[in-house]
């Protein structure tokens, strides 16, 4: 099956209020909507989340890396694979192109491939094995950083709506007391996790960790910048170290591993480029599947991959871990006309074919770039 059109859409999704980390401050989040239809009109989405603010790729390049793809064929010719090889393997020749372009932008094709292909086989009653629908997945509060007291209420207005882990995003200012806030306001059986996205020097991750070992925290995730800093500090918390920042690749997972910088990691697809990465990643390090502030298709996808990690890299040593994937509840509109929800939090993925994803047409345009 030949695809008839390739659509490359920018958007954004306003915050309900500014998402402020050590990194910066975002009022919004920029998108990319990658929309494959072939002959017989059936679609599959992918979905781009530029990481500008990593120091990755910004919205135009990513916008002109699908594109390309688009113009010189490659995805046409994926799609007319589909079934006959792995599309989703590193490295497959049929998918030109893909180990040149950048990180969202190689997410967003790999993503949409599989979406496409998953809802062809289901149309044609295929008996090569379609992916079962995601299960529902535990996920953990995102607070974003503010004073201590409007943290805390953030994190009970969470609670009440059944979520039991909390990740604090740490690195700007108060954070020993924005935890304890917290703490005091989720009681002590509530999970917390903390972030600091890289913005700490050794020795304050040092003094900072010290004052928050006796608050039980599940782990602290990229604590400095550098795995070199982070091995050095491991020997000396007793609070679990993540990757994130620092472990985009399975390579970059096994220097971890050799250095003993980090006991698990976070996997965001965009960051990492997609399934095949993030699995390979999850096979070497216990992890956990973040949003990189994703849209629906981007969650719905990261709800798949916790149940592939779950099936094919557990590791019997690693917890039932939350993971990042309520960040649409930080969003003030959306869409989606089909995506997933989250209740008591848990997040229901749709049920499929593909991802299950559909998209409000009104509101995809409302928020066009």
């Amino acid at each position: 099956m030949r695809l008839a059109s390739v659509e490359v859409i920018p958007y954004t999704l306003p915050f309900k209020r500014p998402y402020v980390t050590a990194r910066g401050v975002l009022e919004e989040r920029e998108l990319i909507l990658l929309r494959l239809r072939d002959e017989n009109g059936l679609i599959g989405l992918g979905e781009a989340v530029p990481l500008s603010l990593r120091g990755g790729a910004d919205l135009r390049q990513v916008v002109r890396e699908l594109e390309g793809l688009d113009e010189s064929g490659a995805l046409d010719r994926a799609t007319a694979a589909c079934g006959e090889v792995d599309l989703f393997a590193p490295g497959d020749e049929r998918f030109e192109g893909q180990e040149t372009v950048s990180a969202p932008a190689r997410c967003a094709a790999l993503t949409a491939l599989r979406d496409l292909c998953e809802r062809q086989r289901h149309a044609a009653g295929s008996a090569v094995a379609v992916a079962e629908p995601s299960e529902a997945v535990r996920c953990n509060a995102t607070l974003v950083a503010a004073a201590p007291e409007e943290v805390a209420e953030d994190a009970r207005s969470w609670a009440e709506r059944g979520f039991e882990t909390f990740k604090l995003k740490l690195g700007v200012e108060d954070d020993v007391a924005q935890v304890r806030a917290v703490r005091e306001a989720v009681g002590p059986e509530a999970a917390i996790r903390i972030d600091s996205n890289g913005a700490w020097p050794l020795h304050t991750a040092r003094r900072i960790l010290k004052q928050l070992e006796p608050l039980d925290i599940e782990f602290a995730e990229q604590p400095v910048s550098q795995p070199e800093e982070a091995a050095e500090l491991a020997w000396e918390t007793t609070i679990p170290l993540a990757g994130d920042e620092s472990i985009a690749s399975a390579r970059e997972a096994e220097a971890s591993l050799l250095l003993g910088a980090f006991r698990l990691t976070g996997i965001k697809l965009s960051k990492v480029g997609g399934t095949p990465e993030a699995l390979a990643i999850a096979r070497l390090l216990p992890s956990y599947v973040s949003s990189a502030l994703d849209g629906p298709v981007g969650i719905a996808a990261a709800a798949r991959l916790v149940q592939s990690i779950a099936r094919e890299a557990a590791h019997p040593y690693a917890p039932k871990f939350a993971h990042g994937l309520a960040t649409q509840r930080l969003f003030g509109s959306r869409v989606g006309a089909v995506e997933c929800e989250l209740r008591d939090g848990m997040l229901m993925p749709p049920p499929g074919p593909g991802l299950g994803v559909e998209i409000d047409e009104d509101a995809l345009r409302a928020h066009r770039l």
